[in-house]
């Protein structure tokens, strides 16, 4: 099966560098949630070379200018799950980035509530 995330369709990035990008999960936990993606296919983020761990950095603050802009959240997630057990659910390594609002989860107390609260998100 072809990796979802290598070789993406340009209209599908929001945001990118020589060595990342960002394009908006299709199951979004809520508006906005973008997922920084490195080009190159390595399944863990364990794996990443510092100069794409810096990548992701630097897109994760594009990102922010961008969902600031386009839809004033009052806060933000920022998160990797690494591994199946993790809950990720495809092997190419990728950053959650899931802005917040207030009152979108009862007990706001970060990434593992709102997972609780039974909200999905592309793994």
């Amino acid at each position: 099966m072809a990796c979802p995330f290598c070789n993406p369709d340009p209209d599908v990035i929001v945001v990118k560098s020589d060595l990342a990008y960002a394009r908006y999960d299709i199951q979004p936990v809520s508006p906005g949630h973008l997922l920084l993606i490195p080009f190159r296919h390595v399944a863990s983020a364990f794996d990443l070379t510092d100069a794409e761990r810096l990548a992701l950095a630097r897109l994760a603050g594009d990102a922010r200018a961008i969902v600031d802009h386009d839809h004033h959240p009052d806060g933000y997630n920022i998160g990797v799950n690494i591994g199946e057990a993790a809950g990720q659910a495809i092997m190419h390594a990728h950053v959650h980035f899931i802005p917040r609002y207030r009152g979108d989860a009862p007990h706001p107390g970060g990434v593992t509530h709102v997972k609780a609260a039974g909200r999905g998100g592309e793994g």
